[in-house]
């Protein structure tokens, strides 16, 4: 590296790699105990801590999963600008389900699974990756397992069409942290849809191949999709007193974009009924498909095996 390079505005950039620089430069940076440091974690008036927590984790885990789906991308997208797109597609995804964790555990310290005294696993690790798949709350869609890039873009398009709509409205929540988490968001999912709208639009008027893809992902995935819009009692109860957000209220939003985004694609809406639940039972009631177990084991084995191990 030469001299005039290192005494250049550039050259500033890597002076922290010598040391005594400021952390905060670094992309994962350091004291991340408690991302919720300093906010006012108090549970609205009038609302259960459970209650609250167990929101948390719908929109926590929903989130969470398929953050872990979009990773296991990494290295296999079509080309490195797509495959850098999904990966921090996944870490967006991510920090929104740390923050949402980390709010269920203050909401609620009895959620968080019990672990070996004097573990150092912070309560949002300790939900992620110390529960069975019974106790995740996420929608199904999020946890089927990856098929070609058809259906990432089709998955991830259905995914952030009805989370966009969910979290502009949960910014009015009387809750401090869900309306910041969601504030900050909304604009993650906004680039989130519309790189997979953009890129369903060029899938469908691609070529004959291309097309057929799509169109397989989008009648595999129809299905599980309006799970995203349907209402649990505790989503309408929490909506009811101000602190969540019905997503049934957002199901006319979501289908008139979808229907703009197959209109421009010229794409039919698929004429497939909603995936039944079992007994009644979805994702936000633990009820998941056998890929979400699967999935888990495979992400939570490290953590398991040394659960009071230090990163």
């Amino acid at each position: 590296m030469s001299d005039d390079l290192l005494n250049s505005d550039l050259g500033g950039v890597f002076d922290g790699l010598a040391g005594g620089g400021d952390s905060s430069q670094w992309a994962f940076g350091t004291g991340f105990e408690d991302p919720l440091a300093g906010v006012d974690t108090t549970v609205p008036d009038g609302v259960a801590g459970a209650d609250l927590a167990a929101y948390c984790l719908m929109l926590g885990d929903d989130a969470l999963v398929m953050s872990q789906r979009l990773s296991e991308w990494c290295s296999r997208a079509p080309d490195l600008e797509e495959d850098i797109a999904l990966a921090n597609t996944a870490l967006d995804l991510l920090g929104q389900a740390r923050l949402l964790l980390t709010r269920a555990a203050a909401a609620d310290p009895g959620a968080v699974p019990a672990l070996p005294e004097g573990s150092p696993v912070p309560g949002e690790d300790a939900l992620a990756f110390f529960r069975e798949a019974g106790e995740f709350r996420n929608v199904r869609l999020a946890e089927v397992p990856n098929g070609d890039f058809a259906h990432v873009v089709v998955r991830l398009l259905l995914f952030s069409v009805a989370r966009l709509a969910l979290l502009e409205r949960l910014r009015a929540s009387t809750d401090g942290v869900l309306a910041a988490v969601a504030a900050k968001g909304a604009k993650e999912v906004t680039y989130h849809r519309d790189w997979a709208g953009r890129w369903f639009l060029t899938l469908a008027q691609g070529t004959e191949e291309s097309r057929r893809r799509l169109l397989a992902a989008l009648d595999a995935l129809w299905p599980l999709q309006s799970e995203m819009v349907t209402a649990h009692p505790l989503e309408t109860s929490l909506a009811e007193a101000g602190v969540g957000v019905d997503p049934a209220s957002v199901r006319g939003e979501v289908d008139a974009v979808l229907d703009q985004v197959l209109a421009v694609s010229g794409v039919d809406r698929p004429d497939r009924a909603p995936l039944a639940g079992i007994g009644g039972r979805t994702g936000r009631d633990g009820m998941h498909t056998e890929a979400l177990s699967r999935m888990l084991a495979e992400m939570q084995v490290v953590a398991r095996a040394h659960p009071g191990g230090r990163w």
